[in-house]
């Protein structure tokens, strides 16, 4: 595909002030001569106001409009889907950076998909996304990473009625919301998107909220569960080649993830040792993510929302006839 693309970018955004403002206006003004923009802007009216003077000519700037729950995400991205005047949406967090050349990738691979999962990668990379890099090594392993960024054809999702927004794990509904309405599903493991790092603020913030996420997924909820009774089991037991072990298995693991879809390439050598210390911290945070769920949900704006996502089977009997 090459040339403009017919497609729209959508991008929910939702500020508290405006530190980056200048790099996500320089990096919409290379973009805009690509692909059709919209941003979909839930920040404060001053702050509103301001992006609307910021961004380049050709830039579509849009209120969110109202939506059913109380994920903000969900209501932007449903008011970009519906706003969107093309076919094909790519719906990008406001730190993900495409280059032109996975732009067009992932536009491309919606002809013969519904929905693209792309791959992630941070750029610059600080430590704490080094650390955080150790997650997606081994979610590639042992399937799919999921991206903050996704591509899909806007009929299919509007066809389901959109996506429920009262969810915390919004990428995975809207991923399931689209299969579960018969759409198909390309990952693109070999796709790889740069994307922004957060403040270590926001990572130190985010570590309970992404443990989580893995209520929407019982299987990998009861193994990280199970990680911190065996680690003090064996060190209760004076087992420490236990640990060696399974550190060098962890590792053995991620490295398995980095060299998937030609990740070598881009994910550094030195990222497969961050994974242990990465599950280190989910097994730790991911009982706190219990505790979470029996107060009544992982914190979220100024309440609680307790389910992380649907599951495939309860949304295709909600959108069965």
């Amino acid at each position: 595909m090459t040339g403009r693309l017919a497609a729209e970018y959508v991008l929910p955004l939702r500020w508290h002030d405006d530190a980056g403002l200048d790099e996500l206006v320089a990096y919409l003004t290379r973009l805009v001569d690509l692909i059709d923009i919209t941003v979909v802007d839930g920040s404060e009216p001053e702050l509103f106001s301001a992006h609307a003077r910021a961004f380049p000519p050709g830039v579509r700037h849009l209120p969110v409009q109202p939506w059913p729950g109380r994920n903000g995400k969900v209501a932007g991205v449903m008011t970009g889907v519906r706003e969107a005047r093309h076919e094909r949406v790519v719906l990008a967090d406001d730190d993900v950076r495409y280059t032109t050349s996975a732009l067009q990738a992932v536009a491309g691979l919606l002809d013969d998909a519904d929905l693209v999962r792309p791959q992630n990668v941070f750029d610059p990379a600080p430590w704490h996304a080094r650390w955080d890099t150790g997650r997606s090594l081994l979610n590639r392993a042992l399937g799919h990473d999921y991206p903050g960024t996704l591509a899909l054809r806007r009929s299919v999702l509007l066809a389901a009625g959109g996506y429920d927004g009262d969810v915390l794990f919004e990428n995975l509904e809207l991923i399931r919301t689209v299969e579960a309405a018969g759409g198909r599903t390309r990952t693109a493991d070999d796709v790889y998107v740069p994307r922004r790092p957060p403040t270590f603020r926001h990572f130190r913030g985010q570590r309970v909220r992404q443990a989580y996420d893995d209520f929407a997924q019982p299987a990998r909820l009861a193994a990280e569960l199970a990680v911190l009774p065996a680690v003090i089991a064996a060190l209760a037991g004076r087992r420490a080649r236990w640990l060696t072990v399974g550190v060098a298995a962890v590792v053995t693991l991620a490295e398995v993830g980095r060299r998937r879809g030609g990740g070598a390439r881009v994910f550094p050598r030195t990222a497969a040792l961050w994974a242990p210390l990465w599950l280190a911290e989910r097994a730790v945070c991911v009982w706190l993510a219990v505790g979470a769920r029996l107060r009544g949900g992982v914190r979220y704006s100024d309440g609680r929302l307790r389910r992380a996502a649907h599951s495939g089977r309860a949304l295709r009997a909600h959108l069965l006839p």
